[in-house]
């Protein structure tokens, strides 16, 4: 595998964001245990996000720009949120650009209306499904398929943060006829560490083995 790329222009500004309200924590000798099972010498949360105003007023005019720079002004009809992560950015997103928000369940209530979604979604309307970060993608395939199960037409997900190093997120959704868009990777955020020298030489090159090959990483000895 190989190193993975910068996001663009967002990338730096979005690294350096997250590194200073310290939703990035880079632990090569105590390395974190992911979803997948995965031991990872860098973990990121980008909820924490939302606590900080000045931050988050800037990430949002960041992913306003990229969705106007990718999608178009009028390329989007409504903006949805998928449970719990992304629904206070697709709340913040939709306010800024004047468009009715949803948000999804991971799965139907069990109850009630049964509802998947919430909030209208009219039929054949474009939706732009909002995240906070894909790893390999797995994820929003569920939600994807709730917005066309229920009539809404989906051609790009948008998340603040992106991987960038399992192949399989953008392989996946490309599939599904989506398109994968994220406002920064751990490319930028690793050579933000290093330029403000947040890594000694072992840590750096420990992080950067896992960046290039994160299914056989191991903890350093």
């Amino acid at each position: 595998m190989t190193f993975p790329q910068s996001a663009g222009p967002s990338g730096p500004l979005i690294a350096k964001l997250l590194l200073e309200i310290e939703a990035v924590h880079l632990r090569p000798n105590a390395p974190f245990t992911l979803t997948s099972g995965r031991l990872s010498p860098v973990y990121i949360d980008c909820r924490k996000i939302i606590s900080f105003p000045l931050a988050r007023n800037k990430v949002m005019d960041l992913a306003q720009q990229k969705v106007e720079q990718v999608i178009g002004f009028a390329g989007i009809d409504a903006i949805a949120g998928g449970e719990t992560a992304g629904i206070p950015y697709a709340a913040f997103l939709s306010d800024r650009m004047h468009l009715p928000m949803l948000y999804i369940r991971k799965k139907p209530k069990g109850f009630g209306r049964d509802a998947q979604i919430e909030g209208e979604l009219k039929e054949g309307q474009r939706v732009l499904l909002i995240e906070d970060l894909a790893t390999d993608g797995g994820s929003k395939v569920n939600f994807i398929e709730a917005i066309r199960k229920a009539g809404g037409r989906i051609a790009h997900t948008l998340v603040i943060f992106h991987y960038g190093i399992f192949p399989q997120s953008t392989k996946i959704l490309a599939e599904m006829g989506v398109n994968l868009h994220g406002l920064a990777t751990w490319r930028d955020i690793y050579d933000v560490a290093i330029a403000q020298h947040l890594l000694n030489e072992d840590e750096a090159a420990s992080i950067k083995a896992f960046l290039e090959n994160p299914e056989d990483w191991k903890k350093p000895c």
